[in-house]
């Protein structure tokens, strides 16, 4: 029996965990979260839509982790999301806190399981689940490159005016303010988005691309986005459940890629059963590979600063030393 097991249930969690079971690839989808009344009003909300649609999927939800025993995959969705004026770097120490509660929970009674992390800043977050979890690297990716391509397609087929299917791009780097959009080699309708924009028209596409996840903020002003995110999850589960071994840009451990290891990053990956099969060095021009070593030595900065508090906590303490080693 396959299992999926999403940790938070607000928007984010309970809208994925409505597109896996709508999916139809998982016999069962759990839903956890501290607040378990409202974990089990999301599930039985979505339980009762699935009659309607197909799937014989079936919905459980509250505050226990018991309920994600022996589950394929688990993403963790908990966490604070952003505020207006907020950026995802502000959310570090109070997220922290709970993500490595959560791992204390997943390691125990889903010790097999690929953990996908979506709690922002992302990163930071899914290096820090990996030390936590203590599960091999490639069983912890971070949700990010997905839902940021997708944004950086939708705005260059806004700005071109033509349909999304038409669209080549592609980011990498940080899911924030050092995120890499490939703007060399983004293609619409056959052709260099250079050409069809302009150098101009290209670089605002570029940073209302990194700023989408603010606009979105600005724009809701009690939350964050949930939609795109989550379809993002969902195909990055897909991946791993039916292993389709297709490559997908996701936050992945690097030990050499693109000249960078140490460091959790968005980079295009192979993903199938197990996690992150590969590393996939798709081709970037000089520009490009110098941000992207730059995103990588921001993150490590940011997740040296983590590393300390880490060891808080008796669990911890015997992993403290090896993520070190990562960052060196």
């Amino acid at each position: 029996m396959t299992k999926i097991a999403i940790v938070g249930a607000g928007m984010v969690g309970a809208t994925t965990a409505a597109r896996v079971a709508e999916s139809r690839i998982a016999e069962e989808v759990c839903l956890i979260d501290v607040r378990g009344d409202l974990a089990r009003a999301m599930a039985l909300d979505i339980g009762s839509s699935l009659a309607l649609l197909g799937s014989d999927s079936r919905l459980s939800g509250g505050d226990d982790y018991a309920l994600a025993g022996g589950a394929e995959v688990v993403a963790i969705t908990a966490g604070r999301p952003r505020q207006p004026g907020q950026s995802r770097s502000d959310l570090l120490n109070g997220n922290a806190e709970i993500i490595r509660s959560v791992c204390r929970e997943v390691r125990l009674v889903a010790p097999d399981s690929t953990v996908i992390v979506v709690t922002n800043p992302l990163d930071e977050m899914t290096a820090l689940a990996q030390l936590e979890l203590g599960f091999p690297a490639r069983r912890v990716m971070g949700m990010a490159g997905l839902l940021d391509t997708a944004r950086y397609r939708h705005f260059l087929a806004e700005r071109a005016d033509v349909d999304v299917s038409r669209v080549h791009g592609l980011t990498l780097g940080s899911h924030g303010e050092t995120m890499v959009p490939l703007a060399d080699s983004a293609a619409i309708d056959g052709r260099s988005a250079l050409e069809v924009l302009g150098r101009a028209g290209l670089d605002e596409v570029g940073e209302r691309t990194r700023a989408g996840g603010a606009e979105v903020v600005r724009l809701l002003q009690t939350g964050s986005a949930y939609w795109a995110p989550s379809a993002a999850v969902l195909r990055m589960v897909q991946a791993i459940v039916l292993d389709q071994r297709v490559v997908l840009p996701v936050s992945a451990y690097l030990e050499g890629a693109f000249g960078i290891s140490g460091v959790y990053l968005g980079v295009p990956a192979r993903i199938g059963r197990g996690g992150v099969l590969e590393i996939v060095e798709a081709g970037v021009s000089t520009s490009e590979l110098e941000e992207l070593h730059a995103a990588a030595r921001e993150v490590q900065s940011r997740v040296a600063d983590l590393v300390p508090t880490a060891a808080s906590s008796p669990e911890s303490a015997s992993l403290v030393d090896a993520v070190r080693s990562l960052l060196l």
